[in-house]
């Protein structure tokens, strides 16, 4: 057991942190979510973070939550988007959260014999029947137009050329709304995410607190980016995929491989769940021999592993 976000800051894993979610994690075990975004049949190695967050959660006592955005999946989410997204049918959302569950399980322990059991759920089933009316009326009537339109993922998109759709303008709701409901039925306290998340998951926070006169807690990871300025987790073939049927166990582990020097010392602290120590000797060994390529050898064969 760990201090969670001590550890994630040594490890350069912490960007925005609201105030009293250290003291929250240290008085008592914090059951925590992450949402994951349900576009395909398998995850990638951009939702390795997410998911490390969550298996970092479960390692230092708290009880992870992983939510598999079936609802959310149907709307799409603005963020960091410079246009609207293809929109998925009922099946073919099925049957990728049926896959990408099957790979969280890899992760995380979900043995519910145990008090901080990992635990999956689908958005899709407290949104099914949800009515249109019943929402606005018992959840949009909380937060006003201002307030969403405040968000930075608003505004560059009402900025841009292609302007943005109701559809798309109503998702930090019902992204907060995902909160509210897992603060209330599991009673969830936290919620983690990239920084691209920041905005949706403060609009959470206060629906909690103003529906529910509840407080709510959050932090959020810095997206990960390669020292050249190329896109991370890019390839020439496309996407590196966590299924082992699109992205080769070869051609995965030549990918940490022929990571730069520069990425594979921040990577490792990110990636890998070695010590504080180990990293300080491995990073020394490389910088004093760096042909032999220590660092990358060690990131390939941990996520290898993983």
């Amino acid at each position: 057991m760990y201090n969670l976000i001590e550890e994630l800051q040594w490890r350069g894993m912490i960007q925005d942190i609201m105030p009293g979610t250290a003291q929250q994690l240290e008085k008592e075990m914090t059951t925590g979510y992450i949402g994951f975004d349900p576009t395909a049949d398998s995850l990638h190695i951009g939702s390795l973070v997410p998911i490390i967050l969550l298996v970092h959660m479960q390692r230092s006592g708290h009880k992870p939550i992983a939510l598999v955005g079936g609802a959310t999946g149907m709307v799409g989410d603005p963020s960091g988007k410079s246009q609207e997204r293809n929109l998925l049918s009922e099946e073919v959302l099925s049957h990728n959260l049926a896959c990408v569950k099957k790979q969280l399980e890899h992760f995380l322990d979900f043995d519910a014999g145990k008090p901080n059991a990992a635990e999956m759920v689908n958005n899709y089933d407290w949104f099914r029947d949800f009515r249109f009316l019943d929402f606005i009326r018992d959840v949009g009537k909380h937060i006003t137009v201002n307030y969403m339109m405040a968000k930075d993922s608003v505004k560059k998109r009402l900025e841009g050329d292609t302007g943005m759709s109701f559809t798309e303008f109503s998702y930090q709701l019902v992204q907060g709304y995902d909160f509210y409901h897992l603060y209330t039925a599991k009673n969830c306290r936290l919620q983690m995410g990239g920084s691209d998340q920041w905005g949706n998951i403060v609009t959470g926070t206060e629906l909690i607190r103003r529906k529910a006169s509840g407080e709510a807690f959050a932090f959020t990871c810095p997206l990960i980016t390669k020292a050249d300025g190329g896109k991370f987790g890019k390839t020439e073939k496309g996407n590196v995929w966590l299924d082992q049927a699109r992205t080769s166990p070869y051609a995965f582990y030549q990918f940490w491989l022929n990571t730069s020097d520069a990425d594979a010392e921040r990577y490792i602290r990110i990636f890998t769940f070695l010590d504080r120590e180990e990293i300080s000797r491995l990073t020394a060994e490389h910088s004093a021999q760096p042909h032999l390529r220590l660092l990358q050898k060690t990131l390939a064969r941990e996520l290898t592993c993983f």
